[in-house]
C-alpha cells in the first residue's frame, strides 16, 4: 500500500473563483496545489473580452503574495454579440486559452449566454483557425429535456453536428457526467477533450437526497445514475488523454445554497487533490493520477508541463464543516465537500 505520492504539480482547468472577498478566501486553495487553472467568466457582468479577462487575471493575483508561482489562465464568456475582432484579441494573449459557451440559462449567470450556436458559426471557424479553445457546457435548456438527460441531448444536437462542422475546432466538454459524454470523447479525435469533477467521480444523485435534501451536493450538470458515475471513473484512469482534471470549483454562501432557490455549484478546491487520489485509489489506478492531473491538460492545451512536484501522503483530515469568508460586514461562510467528513489523504505543504 502506498502511503506517499510524489506527482508533477497538477493543473485546475476549470474554477470559478468568483470576486471580492470571496475570491480572496477561495484562491488561495487553488494556488496551494495548483501550478495553473483556468478560471471561468460568468460573472456579473459577465468577462466577455480580452482587456477585461486580462483585468480579472490581475484581480486574482492581488489575491496571493507575490511569492506565488500561480500562473491563472482566463476563458471569455461568448454570446451573441461576441465578434471577429474579440478572437483575434484573445488569440494573441498568452494568458486567454479560449471561449467559454454556456447555453443561456444553463447555470450560474449563464443569463447573458448563447441562444442559438447557429449563430456564431463565422466566430466558430475563426477560433478553429486561430487556435482558440471552445470550453463548453454541455447542457441543453429546452424545457422539455429532462434536467437528467440535458447533456446526452445536447451532445447528440449541438456538439457531434458542430464538431462535423467544423472538425479543426478544439472543444473542450466541460465536466461531463454521463456515459455519453465519456463515450463521445472516447470515440471522437484529439480535437476534443473533457474535464471530469471531484463530485461526479464520487457521487452518484442518491448523494443528493440522502437523509433529506442535500443543497451542498446540489450542482449544475447535476449529478447522475451510479452507471454514469462509474463511466466517468473509468474515463479517468483509463489513461486516454483527452480526458484531465477540472474541479469545477464553484464557491457560494451557505445562505446563497440554503434558501428557497439555492445556488447550484459545489466547492472542493480546499482538498480537491486529495478527492482525487481517494477516487484513483479506490479505483486501484494511483499510478494514472498524475497522467490525468498533471499532464493531459497541458497537452490538450499545448502548454509545457509544470516543473515542480507535490506530495500527498495517507494522513487523516477532518474537513471543517464551514470556512469563514474574511472582510464582510455580515459574516457568512462556504460549506465545503464533505464538510465535517474524514479524508484519508492529505497535501503536505
Amino acid at each position: 500500500m502506498t502511503d506517499t505520492l510524489t506527482i508533477t504539480q497538477p493543473d485546475d482547468w476549470h474554477l470559478h473563483v468568483r470576486s471580492s472577498e470571496m475570491a480572496q478566501c477561495v484562491i488561495p486553495y487553488t494556488a496551494a496545489q495548483f501550478g495553473r487553472a483556468l478560471i471561468m467568466p460568468n460573472l456579473t457582468p459577465p468577462v466577455t473580452t480580452t482587456a477585461r479577462a486580462l483585468q480579472y487575471r490581475e484581480e486574482v493575483l492581488e489575491c496571493l503574495p507575490e511569492t506565488s508561482g500561480f500562473d491563472p489562465k482566463m476563458a471569455i464568456y461568448l454570446t451573441d454579440r461576441t465578434r471577429v475582432e474579440d478572437v483575434l484579441e484573445a488569440s494573441q494573449s498568452e494568458h486567454v486559452l479560449g471561449f467559454k459557451l454556456y447555453p443561456a440559462g444553463a447555470t450560474t449567470n449563464s443569463d447573458s449566454g448563447v441562444t442559438k450556436i447557429t449563430h456564431l458559426m463565422p466566430i466558430f471557424e475563426l477560433m478553429a483557425e486561430k487556435g482558440v479553445v471552445l470550453q463548453v457546457h454541455g447542457e441543453v435548456t429546452d424545457p422539455h429535456v429532462d434536467v437528467f438527460d440535458r447533456e446526452a441531448v445536447f451532445i447528440e444536437q449541438v456538439l457531434h453536428p458542430l464538431h462535423n462542422e467544423i472538425p479543426d475546432l478544439k472543444i473542450v466538454l466541460e465536466h461531463i457526467t454521463t456515459q455519453q459524454g465519456a463515450e463521445f470523447v472516447s470515440q471522437s479525435d484529439q480535437n476534443i477533450g473533457a474535464t471530469i469533477t471531484p463530485q461526479h467521480l464520487m457521487y452518484n444523485r442518491n448523494e443528493i437526497f440522502r437523509g433529506g435534501i442535500q443543497p451542498h451536493k446540489y450542482c449544475l450538470p447535476i449529478l447522475k445514475r451510479e452507471k454514469h458515475r462509474q463511466a466517468l471513473v473509468e474515463a479517468a484512469i483509463g489513461g486516454n488523454p483527452s480526458f484531465f482534471l477540472g474541479t469545477d470549483s464553484a464557491p457560494h454562501t451557505r445562505q446563497s445554497k440554503e434558501s428557497a432557490c439555492g445556488c447550484a455549484g459545489i466547492f472542493s478546491a480546499h482538498a480537491a487533490m486529495e478527492f482525487y487520489t481517494h477516487v484513483f485509489e479506490s479505483a486501484d489506478a494511483l499510478d494514472k493520477l498524475e497522467a490525468f492531473a498533471s499532464h493531459n491538460g497541458a497537452g490538450f492545451y499545448g502548454l509545457p508541463i509544470n516543473k515542480n512536484k507535490i506530495t500527498l501522503k495517507r494522513t487523516d483530515q477532518i474537513i471543517p464543516n464551514q470556512i469563514g469568508i474574511k472582510g464582510l460586514q455580515v459574516p457568512q461562510e462556504i460549506v465545503p465537500l464533505m464538510a465535517g467528513e474524514v479524508l484519508n489523504w492529505s497535501v503536505v505543504r
